[in-house]
């Protein structure tokens, strides 16, 4: 097992928490984790990349090069096709649909969903939508974890006990809002393959 993944986003999103639980549910899983982080402006809205790497091997290091990276992950559209160079050609991207517009030049939205219909794998829906449903607005980076669950190799059940291990400082109430945004997510990620 070896997966490359690519976090993206503007900074309060929630990108390095998706960084933490991936990581700890590597971990629980006996896999070997790296994890290279770029914050860029995070305080003023900035980007936010995390480059994660997972392996039943030691990997030696942490930087994902370019065409390599098996997804994606991004709460923010602009934010993942701005790494498009580094997805492979089997690659698959998760991305929220919804725009966060922080520049006066942001692409429209039609321009932004034909450079996705390009691409052969990829998971894009209204993650603010079903984040709003299950659990609040807070949870959207939860929800679009839970839709790239289904990719990357690790078993969902390790995924909500890093949930419970990320969050449980915080109380049962948030871990149990957390687990329930993941579930849903992992719902739409699903219905988002079948199409």
């Amino acid at each position: 097992m070896k997966k490359d993944i690519i976090l993206a986003g503007v900074g309060g999103q929630g990108i390095l928490s998706i960084a933490a639980i991936i990581g700890q549910a590597a971990l629980n899983q006996n896999l070997h984790i790296k994890q290279a982080e770029v914050h860029g402006m995070s305080q003023r809205g900035g980007d936010v990349q995390s480059n994660l790497r997972i392996s039943a091997e030691p990997i030696n290091s942490d930087l994902i090069a370019l065409g390599k990276a098996d997804a994606i992950i991004s709460l923010e559209p602009m934010e993942a096709l701005r790494y498009l160079p580094y997805l492979s050609k089997e690659g698959w991207i998760v991305v929220n649909s919804v725009p966060h517009i922080n520049i006066p030049n942001y692409p429209e939205e039609s321009a932004l969903e034909a450079e996705f219909a390009k691409l052969p794998n990829v998971i894009s829906f209204d993650a603010d939508a079903v984040a709003k449903e299950n659990g609040g607005v807070r949870t959207v980076n939860m929800v679009l974890l839970g839709a790239a669950s289904m990719i990357l190799g690790i078993e969902d059940t390790k995924l909500e006990e890093a949930i419970g291990d990320v969050f449980g400082r915080k109380g049962e109430a948030v871990v149990e809002t957390n687990v329930k945004a993941f579930r849903a997510g992992r719902e739409a990620g699903k219905k988002q393959m079948e199409r």
